[in-house]
């Protein structure tokens, strides 16, 4: 699935995770509420396992995520060693990573 598939959401000037925490306009959640949220989807609907999240919707050892995140979502690897995720926390990453690749 990508960004442009994806419905356009408007933020409303209340938490989405459901507290009812009044926050600004151009936000979805209160400071930390995203990982509540995020958490509270994983138990309600994977009973709180992630290994369940990811066999339920195609994922795990033989088919990996994060290689369809590169592939699909914009995520990167590092030019160092074999880290992924998203170009900010790649950015990070690399402001730290020691590791040369093996040519």
């Amino acid at each position: 699935m990508t960004k442009e598939s994806l419905p356009r959401l408007i933020p409303t000037g209340t938490c989405w995770c459901g507290c009812g925490t009044e926050i600004g306009l151009g936000s979805f959640f209160a400071r930390g509420h995203d990982k509540v949220a995020e958490a509270a989807l994983v138990a309600v609907k994977y009973g709180g396992s992630i290994p369940q999240m990811l066999h339920a919707n195609g994922f795990g050892p033989s088919h990996s995520v994060t290689a369809k995140a590169v592939e699909e979502a914009g995520w990167m690897t590092c030019s160092r060693c074999d880290y992924v995720g998203a170009p900010a926390g790649v950015r990070n990453h690399q402001k730290k990573c020691t590791a040369t690749k093996e040519n």
